[in-house]
């Protein structure tokens, strides 16, 4: 096996075996021993526009996307069908492209945020910066490859998917993945890395999402001090509220 077999063999097979057992374990012993810290530590909506015009892009591309991504790894066949009306294939791949657009300005951002503003940057740990340094990456990735290799959703279902496929049946079928271009090869990379990563970082918010909020009754929030008073920005600093 030369050296270029050997790297493809530990990209494509053992880093996914790695990314996946190491995701299963950490993630479950983190929840256990250290349950509190699986947040985002989030500032909320109440921080103002800044913050929402970073998250909502972000996270409702994000969301999509990754959707996508999944429907067509779940329903390959599914998905080459649908694609095989030219204009169904046309509306999927431009909606793809703009959610990408989407989750890219979304995270810049995010990321400025955490630069200018002094609370956000002071909880910012050096796993922070790998993760959102990493996710700019895949996001660039995604966006190039699907200007540069188009009709991605239907490659994606008739080579990547049995490839993954293959992973999960414990029988790793590699060819159609060493034969893509280095760049898709970098996004699939990517992928395994930020996988690996979820137990270590605040991707691991993801699995605690508040989703019973769009359930539950509305609340009532009631305040006791004069808000306005007490977000002066010319006021001075005081031991009491008023």
């Amino acid at each position: 096996m030369n050296a270029l077999n050997a790297l493809n063999a530990f990209l494509f097979i053992g880093l996914p075996y790695a990314a996946m057992l190491i995701f299963v374990i950490g993630l479950a012993l983190r929840y256990r021993n250290r349950g509190f810290t699986i947040t985002s530590l989030s500032s909320e909506f109440l921080e103002g526009r800044a913050l929402f015009w970073g998250v909502v892009p972000f996270h409702f591309g994000l969301l999509v996307i990754l959707t996508g991504h999944f429907l067509a790894f779940l329903l390959p066949s599914a998905t080459l069908a649908w694609n095989s009306e030219p204009l169904r294939l046309i509306i999927l791949e431009v909606s793809a492209f703009t959610f990408g657009v989407s989750v890219l300005v979304g995270l810049l951002a995010l990321m400025v945020r955490r630069v200018v503003n002094p609370r956000v940057r002071a909880v910012t740990t050096p796993m922070d910066v790998v993760v959102e340094l990493l996710l700019l990456a895949q996001v660039i990735l995604g966006c190039w490859i699907a200007l540069g290799y188009r009709w991605g959703s239907s490659w994606f279902a008739a080579d990547l998917s049995p490839y993954l496929w293959s992973l999960l049946k414990l029988s790793p079928q590699t060819d159609a993945v060493y034969a893509l271009p280095w760049v898709i090869k970098l996004h699939i990379v990517g992928a395994f890395l930020l996988v690996l990563l979820v137990p270590f970082s605040r991707l691991a918010h993801i699995f605690v999402a508040p989703l019973h909020y769009f359930a539950r009754p509305y609340q009532q929030v009631i305040w006791n001090w004069d808000r306005k008073r007490i977000r002066d920005p010319s006021r001075g600093w005081r031991k009491a509220r008023p």
